[in-house]
């Protein structure tokens, strides 16, 4: 009883007080919970309800309305506050209600209002909605580009309290993903510097968020865009961040550099300028004490750069990668032996140009003992590789 119970406490004959309280004690308690979003979306017209928040203070002509309007002004911040913190926690997981949600009365023009308001509490409570809105790929498609979100995203961005930058980048990193269009707009107006920055903050969440975006940034990317992230970050900032106490901090830095590793003329002019670093970062994390995803991770890198052209030397004449290529091909985690035979597949091709060299070295190393082994595995995957 008690949701409808908070539904009738946002409703328009309601206190403006008791309708704070409503929707806030509301968006809390939904939340992380798909079905009771579900339900509340539906019970009474919340949704239509909720945007009857945003239209306080209303004008008043007669004089005798003034402590009226004095009291509507006090409470206009709470209630826009609430209702954006309502409709994140509303769209936070369905589509369907996102597509509701935004299909309100002025509502993207609203969050965009929200994101330039004086008050630092709906600042922080329209940027939750947008990032909660901002996990729908249609919305990113639409809505956001026909309303330039990204500009007063950006412009919350400069200097913002760590609270309201930890929720506006995560909200970044939805934008640039490869099918959004504000991905090109975002990357002109200095993106990579600002993400740059966050990815050497001292608050985790921000160090995150920041490599996160970068990773985004870079699937798919031309090399320029490559090049300038590699460049912003430096390299030092790269190891630093390969050498992060957070696991979270490191698969985002190596999710980037796969990303970064892409494409055979990219892998090779990276490795060209970057080669001897990168792959002192990679036989760290290999020796390193860390989890099966992490390392199955590095392994992908190693693939990667096993598929350049120019850049297989550098695998080819660093024997101690070599050595934990095979070590890996013989290792208990099915994950971690299918990785190694990608690198090991990508450096055998006989079409390329010094394959017979190669398959010898590799040969006399005693890699082809194991891929008989291999072959006779019970993981079919294995087996098949």
């Amino acid at each position: 009883q008690t949701l409808p119970c908070l539904v009738r406490m946002c409703s328009k004959e309601r206190l403006l007080e008791e309708r704070v309280e409503g929707a806030e004690t509301l968006a809390y308690l939904i939340e992380t919970d798909v079905e009771l979003q579900r339900i509340a979306s539906i019970t009474d017209h919340l949704i239509v309800m909720l945007a009857d928040y945003f239209k306080y203070p209303s004008s008043v002509s007669a004089i005798t309305d003034i402590k009226r309007l004095d009291h509507d002004l006090k409470h206009a911040h709470e209630l826009r506050q609430a209702a954006f913190k309502l409709y994140a926690s509303l769209g936070a997981n369905d589509e369907d209600i996102r597509k509701k949600i935004i299909e309100t009365e002025n509502m993207m023009d609203r969050i965009v209002n929200g994101l330039s308001e004086s008050s630092i509490k709906v600042r922080l409570a329209a940027v939750r909605c947008l990032h909660s809105l901002s996990r729908s790929v249609q919305q990113l498609r639409t809505s956001f580009q026909d309303h330039a979100v990204w500009k007063p995203l950006m412009k919350v961005l400069q200097n913002a309290p760590n609270e309201i930058l930890v929720v506006a980048s995560s909200t970044l990193c939805n934008l640039l993903l490869e099918f959004s269009p504000s991905k090109e707009p975002i990357l002109e107006s200095g993106a990579i510097e600002l993400l740059c920055s966050l990815t050497q903050s001292e608050n985790l969440a921000l160090r995150v968020n920041g490599i996160w975006a970068l990773m985004n940034m870079a699937f798919q990317a031309e090399q320029k865009i490559k090049s300038d992230i590699l460049r912003g970050l430096s390299t030092e900032q790269l190891f630093q961040l390969l050498s992060d106490s957070d696991v979270n901090v490191l698969m985002k830095t190596l999710g980037l550099l796969r990303n970064l590793l892409s494409t055979r003329p990219h892998i090779d002019h990276i490795m060209s300028t970057h080669g001897k670093q990168i792959m002192q970062a990679v036989t760290l994390i290999l020796e390193g004490e860390h989890n099966i995803e992490v390392k199955e991770q590095t392994l992908c890198i190693l693939a990667n750069i096993a598929d350049g052209t120019t850049a297989k030397e550098l695998i080819m004449t660093n024997d101690d990668i070599l050595q934990k290529i095979k070590y890996y091909m013989s290792h208990s985690n099915a994950k971690l032996q299918l990785a190694a035979m990608f690198c090991i597949s990508n450096l055998i091709w006989n079409e390329e140009e010094g394959s017979q060299e190669r398959q010898d070295k590799l040969r006399d190393m005693g890699i082809v003992d194991i891929l008989h082994k291999l072959s006779q595995s019970s993981d079919p995957n294995l087996c098949d590789k």
